[in-house]
């Protein structure tokens, strides 16, 4: 039976002033030295041939697949963006350790928000959404490998949700311009919803 196989790849690094600030759906490019280090990457490793490419629309992750699949011309889709955190928003924990619904929110209450932005239970049920209309997708179109281009928390939280083995989303923790590979089964797919987590990305090439 035939199997399908989406690769994960993290977005290059923003800026560093940046790092450390909840950017969720504020849209920073790509800094220039996350683009020096993905054509770094590019060289040094080996990302993953795919017949297709989708991406979140924010600019860190169109970029990334310009650089990493210039050939391709990717699929943009909104629900793949990051988590939306409203007034939080390019702030730090420090500067909202004093906030009570930061704190719960912290704690792992899903149905908490940021004002004006997105619940962890609704961040992970559109996500979850949008994967399994990927997956079935590539089951009518017959594409049996993608990409997919999006942040950190996207795909920690997609693994903790559909990967095996089962782990915690922070377990699925990656750099920027890393990711995994999981392998669907049909079967599986529609019993389970289940998807085989094989590897981590990019390979390393063999001496």
């Amino acid at each position: 039976m035939q199997s399908y196989v989406i690769h994960f790849i993290r977005h290059g690094d923003i800026e560093d002033t940046l790092k450390g600030k909840y950017i969720g759906t504020t849209d920073v490019p790509l800094s220039e030295q996350g683009k020096r280090n993905l054509v770094e990457y590019d060289t040094k490793y080996i990302y993953p041939g795919t017949q297709v490419v989708f991406t979140s629309p924010l600019k860190r992750c169109t970029q990334t697949a310009k650089i990493l699949y210039p050939q391709q011309n990717p699929l943009v889709i909104d629900q793949l963006s990051e988590c939306c955190f409203g007034e939080w928003e390019n702030k730090s924990a420090d500067e909202l350790k004093d906030n009570p619904d930061f704190q719960k929110w912290l704690a792992g209450e899903t149905d908490t928000k940021p004002p004006r932005g997105e619940s962890g239970a609704d961040f992970t049920k559109r996500v979850c959404n949008v994967f399994r209309q990927i997956v079935e997708g590539m089951m009518k179109t017959n594409n049996t490998e993608a990409v997919i281009i999006t942040h950190g928390g996207v795909i920690m939280t997609l693994l903790s949700v559909f990967g095996l083995p089962q782990a915690k989303p922070f377990e699925w923790v990656m750099d920027n311009g890393f990711g995994y590979s999981v392998r669907i089964n049909p079967m599986l797919w529609q019993r389970d919803m289940v998807a085989e987590v094989y590897q981590k990305i990019p390979l390393i090439p063999e001496d």
